[in-house]
């Protein structure tokens, strides 16, 4: 049996079907997983020796620079100057290089496509509730499932040496989320296909099997803080202002302005929410009519997204209740030279229809909208009951209770769309596997710190400008 080291598309066909679709009993599948094992030990995917022919990752940087705004790209070049973790979020592209070159089994599933620790989140669910689960997903895409957990425990190990956390404790953090990835996949594969979706993380349950009291206290407290921050009455004052008796957005620049260069700006925008409607389920745009558009401002937000054209944009409803839009524009994904092209011809659409396959609940607002000028957009909610992960205030316990947790939502993602049982056959039960991973973690954890000091060094030499004083949103 073969397995690819780069995959790619077979007649343009494969890439959309992620799973076994012909009914096959669920022990013959995860007997086909058990075989991939003698083309894909273990001990293959442990280690990271980096190509001779590897390219400079400075110029991978570059190259994702176009279509930016130029005047942006010093923030984003300064936050990821900070730290190596900081530099490893705005590097997906560099990362996805990579693992290209990494073995893998071939079976494949709906990836996040940027999934490291803080692309993980709680928020409120359309039923109210407040669900754990993947929060980013700018570069989702079909591909092996390998790449995911890969980035996931890799980012765990950064974490860990930012924190100053002990070397072992930032292996074992690794080691936890490639566990409970295993084991909670040998579940979902003796799950029904309709159970599997339903599967979701009630950030409650969270909370209660955090097994330290002091990290218990931690999420809890967040929670409360983010349940009083509402839209209404915590955001809305301070994002807008009144001006000749109408609200509009507060500029509060580099981070969010009305963009004095482009005059076309606001009615561009305009007219792709106009577009963005027509995405919308029948009931969602009856609701959305009943908003008004007030104004349309830039907004600054994350790292890898600094420098793209991203927005808010500022409903209000008759009673004064406001609504915020967020508007990303979507590029192509950083994985698609090496998984295969999207089956989608929208950016936008590929976000928000991998976002859908990836969460156990989506936000009622998502959609997209494109422009004939090639640029893609999608649309969700800025911040509904958004709990923000605080990993700077782990100690290493506390680190390796939420990577086992990210491990076990992300093998829901995974079992959604692609054949746990199949996975599951590969993955076994033996620890062997864990460990792999977590090798692999700290191997490349060492190449992304090497990758950082190129940057730090391109600074100095005046070949990259960072602006570093900016706060990290």
């Amino acid at each position: 049996m073969k397995t690819s080291k780069n995959p790619k598309p077979d007649g343009g066909n494969s890439f959309s079907l992620l799973h076994d679709n012909t009914a096959a009993p669920r022990d013959g599948r995860r007997a086909r997983g058990l075989v991939f094992r003698d083309a894909v030990p273990f001990q293959s995917l442990a280690g990271w020796a980096p190509d001779p022919l590897r390219p400079d990752p400075i110029e991978v940087l570059k190259n994702s620079d176009r279509g930016r705004i130029p005047n942006l790209l010093p923030i984003r070049y300064g936050r990821m100057l900070k730290t190596p973790f900081t530099f490893y979020r705005g590097a997906a592209d560099v990362m996805a290089r990579d693992l290209a070159t990494t073995p893998v089994t071939g079976i494949r599933v709906q990836l996040c496509g940027d999934c490291h620790a803080l692309n993980f989140g709680a928020f409120a669910t359309p039923e109210r509730n407040v669900s754990f689960d993947i929060v980013d997903f700018d570069e989702t895409l079909p591909g092996p499932w390998e790449w995911d957990l890969k980035r996931l425990t890799t980012s765990l190990v950064l974490l860990a040496r930012d924190n100053g956390i002990k070397l072992g404790d930032a292996a074992a953090a690794a080691e936890a989320a490639a566990r409970t990835y295993r084991e909670k996949m040998l579940e979902f594969a003796s799950m029904s296909i309709l159970d599997v979706w339903y599967a979701h993380f009630d950030w409650e349950n969270v909370v209660t099997q955090a097994s330290d009291q002091c990290l218990k206290k931690n999420l809890e407290e967040h929670l409360k803080k983010a349940q009083k921050r509402s839209i209404q009455h915590y955001y809305f004052p301070k994002l807008t202002h009144s001006q000749n008796g109408k609200q509009v957005i507060t500029d509060d620049p580099p981070l969010i302005y009305h963009p004095k260069d482009d005059k076309d700006f606001v009615s561009r925008m305009n007219m792709g929410l106009q577009l963005y409607r027509n995405s919308l389920q029948g009931d969602k745009r009856r609701l959305i009519d009943r908003f008004q558009l007030c104004d349309i401002a830039i907004k600054v937000v994350g790292v890898g997204s600094v420098g793209t054209s991203c927005a808010i944009a500022l409903y209000m409803g008759p009673n004064d209740e406001p609504l915020f839009l967020q508007l990303k524009e979507a590029r192509e994904s950083v994985l698609e030279k090496h998984a295969g092209k999207s089956s989608f011809e929208s950016h936008g659409r590929r976000v928000v229809e991998g976002q859908r396959i990836i969460q156990s609940a989506s936000d009622i607002f998502l959609g997209w909208f494109n422009f004939d000028d090639g640029k893609h957009y999608y649309v969700r909610q800025l911040r509904d009951t958004k709990v923000k992960l605080i990993s700077y205030q782990w100690a290493g316990p506390h680190l390796i209770d939420m990577s086992g947790i990210m491990g076990a939502v992300l093998a829901r993602a995974h079992a959604r769309s692609g054949d746990s049982a199949m996975i599951s056959g590969y993955l076994g039960q033996s620890i062997e596997f864990d460990r792999a991973i977590a090798d692999f973690s700290t191997s490349y954890a060492d190449q992304v710190e090497k990758d950082h000091a190129v940057l730090v060094a391109a600074v100095h030499a005046g070949r990259i400008r960072a602006e570093t004083d900016v706060q990290l949103l």
